[in-house]
């Protein structure tokens, strides 16, 4: 009896899981449907489901809009920051773990920067990159508008605070006994942080850096106000298609595919190492 009482309730329950995931699948169904799509069968209504797939779509991205310079770019600037961020992020957190820096304050200052939306700080941004840029400084390290560093230094501002705020509760959750252990053995500072406490933090450390790299992927704003064509990136590069004579619908389904297919890859490869790392810590002994 149990069983059949329970059998309505799993079938509810997987069914709304369906649902749910079918919600948030389809968009990016219907993307991949129209990128297939030819012009003809695109703006029609009701909706075409029975089409001859193209490919002219993807070639008119690659081909005429040079859309892989765009993802050359996404992925220099996306790496490095991440890479940055990362560093910076492991160094300030363990330092608010282990030694309380500021009592809380700075902490709470450091993670409330992020509540702070980026159209308030574009134009400033805009105008120190392009003084700045004008400079042999800024000239050497790229910081000009239009250029690699101004972005790098831009997603490294704005994505730090939210890795050290993820970051310090992985270093809080790791006992302070294995790093006076390490001490002990004659280990400096420094070589129980790499050594002891970095490999301990991996977990976290991956999390922090996938969630970097998506948010540096697919962001748009300062992408959009700081580069012409130069340092472009995807998002640049899927509005490009919106023209003064109309929206490119097929092309510019087939340029967001092709924006979203290496993430959606890269966090599908990731997602055994994201769930342990987002779980890390959450049952203490």
């Amino acid at each position: 009896m149990h069983e059949k009482r329970s059998l309505p309730l799993e079938v509810l329950r997987y069914g709304l899981i369906v649902l749910v995931i079918g919600f948030f699948v389809f968009p990016i169904f219907w993307m991949v449907l129209t990128s297939l799509k030819p012009d003809d069968a695109i703006m029609v209504s009701p909706p075409r489901f029975l089409f001859t797939p193209t490919l002219e779509n993807y070639r008119h991205a690659i081909e005429d809009k040079n859309f892989l310079f765009y993802i050359r770019n996404t992925l220099i600037i996306s790496v490095i920051s991440t890479v940055f961020v990362v560093i910076l992020g492991s160094l300030a957190a363990y330092s608010f773990a282990r030694y309380n820096v500021g009592d809380g304050h700075l902490l709470f200052f450091i993670l409330s920067t992020k509540m702070m939306p980026a159209i308030a700080v574009i134009l400033p941004f805009f105008l120190i990159f392009r003084e700045v840029g004008k400079t042999g400084f800024g000239q050497f390290m790229h910081l000009g508008l239009d250029q690699h560093g101004a972005l790098i230094l831009s997603y490294v501002v704005f994505n730090l605070p939210f890795a050290i705020w993820l970051l310090v509760s992985f270093f809080q959750d790791i006992p302070r006994e294995l790093e006076h252990s390490a001490r002990l053995d004659g280990l400096s500072r420094l070589k129980v942080l790499r050594k002891v406490t970095l490999p301990l933090a991996a977990p976290g450390i991956a999390v922090t850096a996938v969630f970097t790299l998506i948010f540096c992927w697919n962001e748009f704003l300062f992408a959009y106000i700081l580069t012409r064509k130069t340092a472009s990136t995807v998002t640049v590069g899927v509005e490009s298609f919106f023209t003064l004579q109309g929206i490119l619908w097929g092309p510019v389904a087939a340029a967001a595919t092709i924006a979203v297919a290496p993430m959606l890859v890269f966090v599908l490869a990731m997602q055994r190492y994201m769930v342990r790392g987002l779980t890390f810590g959450a049952v203490r002994g």
